[in-house]
């Protein structure tokens, strides 16, 4: 019987409990992939490339492939090289032996809560393996003689001596040989023998085996005491001029993370945010009375640890009272006066875009503010061509944002998430999933709670079930959509943005391109030519003439188009990070072009097939289309029913008054020459037919429900209850 090295709870035949599986971080040392266990994250070796993704050694003999669909970037723009040391999930271990691998955001182990050796079948900490390894030097004896063949620590073995200082350069070498990479020991801030010897010492057995791995010293001491003096006040934006200097910070602790070796603070303060190191044993949490947001004095030493930013932290107190209040209006009055972006200078001469300015001001502050405070930014939008560019134009503002608040180089891949909603409607669906990681990124590593921001959806009431189970946790949420939102939105969200209903010539790629803008000027640029590309058609001529300004033709511009929204079909619920910028943003090689000649061909093909399948009949003088998708499109396959629909009702409508509809096996989508209440259709239909169980549930899509047995009922009255609005 173990213990969970997480939790401390009893574990059967191992060192971690069921629910911290993926915290930890395994080193393989077995020699067969059946000894492998799912869905477990491991240390690997970088093999070689394929054309179809990177093959991984976890073990010699013992190699797994990362296929490319895994990865959240473009092979080629990996910068892993044979023989890199990197992080990895194991998906799956086929009967074959053929291992799926899964990439991991984390690519340090220091990311994990903890670490664990699996040799063979068995689960075995690294003491118990690797219980000869040099010891974590303090300056003085070497382990043999700090034990002296005892398992009790020697209290003079952990004292500096005046020849041999904690701060030496061999002790510095000796921390960095240290059993985990990441390990940081404190030097506590002891010039001398005799200040070391003035502090209150606690020795505790660094190995966890009998003393064998040598011992670790953690010193409490007065923060205003002299040894105070040797450090000098500073800025989070001024440590990368004084790496290998001792530093004092105040700030606010953003984040915690248990690492196999040290305890990682994240600390901001007025000017940004640093990993702060602290060291006690591997794997034991550092300073466990500090808190997730609390205002702290962090005293350390500035180091560079693999190209990133870090502070080996020496002492850390959490201030009270004068001392934090002082610090917590200094963190305000800085974020108040960095988070309000100057003004909106809108894309192109839109009056509703005009109209919304303050607004969309107080939009870019929460989204900045977000920003500032560490707390992740979620954008929700619609997997569409008009929903990739307004989401994608908010993450080129911020992404930068986010790369100059965090020391850290995978900040961008925790602090600004884009996830592509099936359709415009946030149903309790998307919401529980959400709800899900936010509670599993704050209990498993105390993250704050992400800023919501839903941009072109949950405008309807059908959103608002699934709004309110954000804010039942108190996550702050966002809707910014260009048509009018409903009334139950209004009350499920802390900002409500969106378009007058007046304003049917907007699109809510040309709203966030003009919110972009405001969120980062540096990329105003970048948004130029965003809002033309998001229109199918009758495009605002000022839009139009801003792409061309910008360098982007009619051609180019459709090709944009096009290219996304064939990729927004596909894998429709990732973000697709760099290919969508590479097509929205940095399109050097053609790519767009190569993409639309796909959606062209497959567009094209579909649309016959319908045009020769349609019913043609008139309702009221209504003239009116009629496919069933069920049975004449290949619903599985592009375009979407809703693309088709759109291209069917752009090529087939005549006259003032024509309607378009595609009809599947339980759900109806109306496209109409003038504008339907399609919430009121489906209203009159249900009351037409109240067996049938028709509902609209998506009023962007034009989408209405029935039930499959009452399919030809709930046909005909949708579409008469559609026929009726043209009276």
């Amino acid at each position: 019987m173990g213990s969970c090295i997480i939790c401390g709870i009893p574990v059967d035949g191992g060192h971690v409990c069921d629910s911290h599986q993926e915290d930890v971080l395994f080193e393989f040392r077995g020699n067969h992939a059946s000894q492998l266990i799912d869905n477990r994250f491991y240390e690997g070796t970088v093999d070689g490339y394929a054309d179809f993704g990177v093959f991984i050694d976890l073990a010699p003999g013992v190699t797994g492939l990362l296929h490319r669909s895994e990865l959240d970037r473009r092979l080629e723009s990996l910068d892993w090289e044979p023989g890199d040391t990197v992080c990895v999930r194991v998906n799956n271990v086929r009967d074959n032996g053929n291992i799926d691998l899964g990439k991991s955001i984390r690519q340090s182990d220091r990311e994990f809560r903890g670490k664990l050796i699996l040799d063979g079948s068995e689960e075995k900490l690294p003491a118990e393996l690797d219980g000869d390894d040099e010891a974590v030097d303090t300056g003085s004896e070497t382990p043999d003689e700090a034990t002296d063949g005892s398992d009790e620590p020697s209290e003079t073995a952990t004292e500096p001596t005046d020849s041999e200082p904690a701060d030496s350069e061999e002790a510095d070498t000796e921390t960095d040989a240290a059993p985990a990479d990441d390990s940081v020991t404190p030097s506590h801030g002891a010039d001398t023998a005799s200040e070391t010897e003035a502090a209150v010492s606690e020795t505790v057995d660094a190995g966890g085996s009998g003393g064998s791995a040598g011992a670790v010293t953690v010193t409490e001491r007065d923060a205003d005491s002299e040894t105070a003096e040797a450090y000098a006040d500073a800025e989070i934006g001024s440590l990368e001029d004084r790496v290998d200097e001792r530093v004092r910070l105040d700030g606010e602790i953003v984040s915690i993370r248990q690492t196999g070796g040290p305890t990682v603070f994240e600390l901001r303060d007025e000017t940004g945010v640093v990993d702060c190191a602290a060291f006690v044993e591997a794997g034991v949490r550092a300073y466990p009375e500090v808190e997730l947001g609390d205002i702290v004095r962090l005293d350390g030493e500035v180091e560079r640890r693999r190209g990133e930013l870090q502070v080996e932290t020496d002492d850390l107190v959490v201030l009270e009272a004068d001392d934090r209040e002082a610090v917590e209006q200094r963190l305000a009055d800085a974020l108040t006066d960095r988070a309000r972006p100057d003004g909106v200078d809108p894309i192109g001469d839109h009056d509703a875009v005009a109209a919304m300015e303050e607004s969309l001001l107080d939009v870019a502050e929460a989204i900045r503010r977000a920003v500032l405070e560490s707390r992740p930014v979620v954008i929700r939008h619609p997997a569409t061509a008009d929903g990739y560019v307004a989401g994608a134009a908010i993450e080129r503002a911020v992404l930068p944002l986010v790369r100059e608040e965090h020391a850290r180089s995978d900040a961008e891949y925790h602090y600004i998430v884009r996830r592509p909603l099936d359709d415009a409607v946030y149903g309790m669906d998307a919401a529980t999933k959400d709800a899900t990681r936010m509670l599993q990124d704050r209990d498993r590593h105390d993250e704050k709670l992400p800023l919501f921001c839903f941009v072109g959806a949950a405008s309807t009431a059908d959103s608002a079930d699934g709004l309110g189970l954000l804010g039942v946790y108190g996550a702050e949420r966002i809707v910014l959509d260009s048509i009018a939102a409903e009334t139950d939105v209004d009350d499920a969200a802390e900002q409500v943005v969106t378009a007058g209903g007046d304003a049917a010539d907007l699109s809510v790629g040309a709203l966030t391109a003009t919110l972009a803008a405001a969120l980062n000027p540096e990329v105003s640029e970048d948004m130029q030519h965003l809002p033309a590309v998001s229109y199918w058609e009758d495009t605002p001529e000022a839009y139009t003439a801003a792409a061309e300004a910008a360098g982007y033709d009619a051609e180019q511009v459709t090709n944009i188009r096009e290219a996304v929204a064939l990729e927004a079909y596909y894998q429709s619920y990732q973000d697709k990070r760099e290919l969508i910028t590479d097509l929205l943003f940095d399109d050097a090689g053609g790519v767009a072009g190569h993409i639309a000649e796909q959606f062209r061909e497959k567009l094209d093909t579909e649309l016959s097939t319908a045009q020769a399948n349609l019913e043609t009949e008139e309702r009221d003088g209504v003239g009116m289309a009629v496919l069933d998708t069920e049975q004449f499109s290949h619903r599985f396959d592009f375009p979407s029913t809703e693309l088709l629909l759109d291209e069917l009702h752009f090529t087939e409508r005549e006259g003032e008054a024509f309607v378009t509809a595609g009809v599947g096996m339980d759900e109806l989508y109306l496209r109409s020459s003038r504008p339907l209440d399609i919430r009121a259709v489906a209203e009159a239909a249900a009351e037409a037919v109240p067996e049938a169980g028709i509902a609209a549930r998506g009023i962007r899509e034009g989408r209405i429900e029935f039930l499959a047995g009452r399919r030809e009922a709930a046909r005909d009255a949708v579409l008469d209850a559609a026929a009726e609005q043209f009276d």
